[in-house]
């Protein structure tokens, strides 16, 4: 993929309300699960499986479950929403550089379960989805598609209180020896309609160490540029993510930034860890020099902090609560949903030999109907007809305000075909 590819709003989407607290009033929670089935001891050596796999894109190379959680990507990333909250807040500020100073804390708080979650989703299907409504006690509901298989690629877009959020999301994963290491490529975005501030950011590097000898421990680091768009143009945030360092006494997993106006002047600073809490405060005076600035700033309030997960998670993949409701069984969801996927299920029942099986029926499947694919583009070229590239069902792909930037749009008929339960449009994948 093309790095600067990213995902847009249809415009026609744009012009819809976001949900309201008006819109939720007459649907009831429902109560959810609280926990999945405890993990089975499967001993099996990491080490053993990818010895040969140095240089390569683990993305590509088949691996047994006893090394994954029982969830799919689209369900990971999906958890980027446990703290929305934050955007809910977010929505209610009125000045650009403070609402940015809340969209990064936003940001900071989806990596919070990496630090103790070292099993690898399963890969997506192509034409998988993962649709997640939680309007009736979190505010938001989402969509989720596999748009792409090589390279593998997601499309998500999530609406809420007064915010609508939307990514592309695709990597590279490299094993290095010791260690594997994740590059996020493609763009994240988030909206507020009221304003028509936008802004945009790209995610950090994670890396997942003692592969060979000894506990996986996992690090986010690197730096994050969040830029604001439309309305909130000339705002941005820079932000780094400190790497763990055994040479300092400073605290670890850190993560420090300041937010500009559109005049390159700091008016707000964020401090704290991506695991545990973010603290942000105004600025209300400069001195020192350009190099080395020194920030005066009002109190620093608390924008984001974690919920600590139940005392005995390492028992079940050290999952969250909405980790654990992500995949419960729904009747009404379309066919090509991730909680439909039997290799996944069956390692969630803890039936992994049976599950290790069924991921290669799935896998089988979907290199058959690629090979399927292939030989009817061979045909229509040699008959010199145009041939049809892949096209997903619930996302446009087309070029973005004019250019040349290739996004996806959500195409915002999911919910209404759900309403329907019209599923012709979806394909056999599992």
């Amino acid at each position: 993929m093309d790095v600067t590819d990213r995902i847009s709003v249809n415009s026609s989407q744009a012009l819809t309300p976001t949900l309201s607290n008006n819109n939720q009033s007459t649907k009831v929670a429902r109560t959810r699960r609280l926990r999945v089935p405890d993990k089975p001891n499967y001993p099996l050596n990491l080490w053993s499986i990818i010895k040969n796999c140095i240089g390569k894109d683990l993305s590509k190379i088949p691996m047994p479950v006893n090394f994954n959680e029982p969830l799919s990507m689209l369900q990971r990333l999906t958890e980027d929403f446990e703290y929305s909250e934050i955007l809910d807040k977010a929505a209610q500020c009125k000045d650009a550089c403070e609402q940015l100073a809340y969209v990064t804390a936003f940001t900071i708080s989806s990596y919070s379960t990496t630090s103790n979650r070292t099993g690898k989703p399963f890969n997506p299907l192509l034409g998988e989805t993962y649709e997640c409504d939680r309007t009736d006690d979190l505010g938001w509901r989402c969509v989720n598609e596999q748009v792409s298989h090589h390279p593998p690629m997601a499309a998500q877009y999530c609406e809420g209180r007064g915010w609508r959020c939307w990514q592309e999301f695709t990597m590279t994963s490299k094993f290095r020896g010791k260690y594997i290491q994740i590059v996020p490529l493609g763009y994240a975005h988030v909206e507020f309609p009221a304003t028509g501030n936008r802004y945009t950011w790209r995610k950090v590097t994670t890396t997942v160490h003692n592969i060979i000898v000894g506990k996986l421990w996992v690090d986010n680091h690197g730096d994050m540029e969040i830029f604001g768009e439309k309305s909130a143009k000339g705002v941005k945030c820079h932000l780094k993510y400190l790497p763990y360092s055994y040479f300092t006494r400073d605290t670890q997993r850190r993560v420090k930034g300041v937010v500009m106006d559109n005049a390159s002047q700091v008016k707000w600073v964020i401090n704290g860890t991506w695991d545990s809490k973010i603290e942000i405060a105004p600025v209300t005076s400069t001195s020192g020099s350009a190099e080395n600035p020194v920030f005066k700033t009002g109190n620093y309030k608390t924008a984001w902090n974690r919920r600590l997960p139940a005392s005995d998670c390492e028992k079940y993949y050290n999952f969250t609560t909405l980790a654990c409701q992500l995949n419960e069984p729904e009747s009404d969801v379309a066919p090509t949903d991730s909680r439909l996927r039997p290799d996944q299920r069956l390692m969630e029942d803890g039936k992994w030999n049976e599950s290790n099986g069924e991921k290669l029926r799935l896998e089988e499947k979907q290199r058959a109907r690629r090979r399927e694919r292939e030989a009817e583009a061979e045909k229509a070229a040699a008959e010199g007809r145009p041939y049809p590239p892949y096209e997903p069902v619930w996302f446009d792909k087309r070029k973005e305000d004019g250019t040349d930037q290739l996004v996806h749009v959500f195409k915002g008929t999911y919910w209404d075909a759900k309403a329907k339960q019209d599923w012709s449009k979806s394909p056999d994948i599992f």
